[in-house]
């Protein structure tokens, strides 16, 4: 964990991200965590990349260390964090590096104010498709248990009670990944530090929110399917294999529609690439960084010098 910087910064009330290094003048990658996430999912990935990027991970509302304050935590209050943050940044193109819900904020962004963002990397991402696939019957349950007025309240109530955050963090990452062990042994215990420092009531609220807003925009996919069916930033899209959370077969089809994308597939690698196999990830980002992405890389590297360190 070494050479990460927590950060607070005022953009309509207080917002955490964590400065993960890398050189001054590089690209700036600003990763966007998924639901009942925060930037400690970049923990393992970013050692990698901050050899030639600037990487930081920000905290959504009301996930990780920012409060939801007076904000929403649907995914339209996420996205408009993102847009005020990069704008405190100083009006730095970034290429977005979201995953899950993450990859479908940063989408949103990048169709929304296409000047804040340079380029897309797009992890496992939960963007609406007219068909998803195939999903785990217990990632169904768990949704729709959340979706259900006061159920989901309920549910979550009761299932924490039960857990120590210790556990917590491990159901997360056995449903996230193929093989849990793979994540670095420091990662996953800065995710229950993390998780015993925070209200988890009140994160928990966040997280039904966030999830119902999600389950919204899936169940109903077309007006969000026109939204961002003319992005044209560079766009890196990586799947693991043996995702049960967003099926392999909506990134194909996400890839079909857009064919200008780049696709990557991580053999037996489930949800969370950045977390399970770090280096994969690393790798296959900086070969697109000085290929498909070097537009990108050029943009948003133009753009951290012109606004003079803003990201400190």
């Amino acid at each position: 964990m070494a050479g990460i910087r927590s950060r607070m910064i005022d953009v309509d009330g207080p917002v955490h991200y964590a400065d993960m290094g890398g050189p001054e003048h590089g690209p700036l990658l600003v990763g966007l965590h998924g639901l009942g996430g925060s930037h400690l999912n970049w923990a393992a990935v970013a050692p990698h990349l901050r050899r030639h990027a600037r990487v930081v991970a920000l905290d959504l509302v009301g996930h990780g260390l920012t409060p939801v304050g007076a904000r929403d935590s649907g995914i339209e209050g996420h996205r408009r964090l993102v847009s005020d943050f990069l704008a405190a940044l100083g009006g730095t193109p970034a290429i977005l590096v979201g995953n899950s819900m993450g990859g479908l904020v940063a989408a949103l962004q990048a169709a929304e104010e296409p000047g804040s963002v340079a380029g897309l990397i797009l992890v496992d991402p939960a963007l609406p498709t007219a068909r998803l696939g195939l999903v785990h019957p217990r990632v169904i349950a768990n949704f729709l248990l959340c979706a259900v007025p006061g159920v989901g309240e309920s549910y979550l109530t009761q299932r924490r009670r039960r857990t120590t955050a210790e556990q917590t963090v491990q159901r997360v990452l056995d449903v996230c990944c193929v093989d849990s062990s793979r994540v670095p042994a420091e990662v996953v215990e800065s995710h229950v530090r993390l998780s015993e420092s925070i209200d988890r009531a009140q994160a928990d609220a966040a997280y039904l929110r966030s999830a119902r807003s999600l389950s919204m925009l899936i169940a109903r996919p077309t007006e969000t399917m026109q939204r961002l069916e003319n992005l044209d930033q560079p766009t890196l899209l990586l799947h693991g294999q043996r995702d049960v959370l967003v099926p392999l077969a909506a990134a194909r089809r996400m890839g079909a529609m857009h064919p200008e994308w780049r696709l990557e597939v991580a053999p037996d690698i489930g949800h969370a690439p950045m977390l399970e196999a770090p280096r994969w990830t690393a790798d296959v980002i900086e070969d697109w960084l000085g290929a498909e992405g070097a537009s990108a890389a050029r943009r948003s590297s133009a753009g951290l010098a012109a606004s003079s360190g803003a990201v400190s």
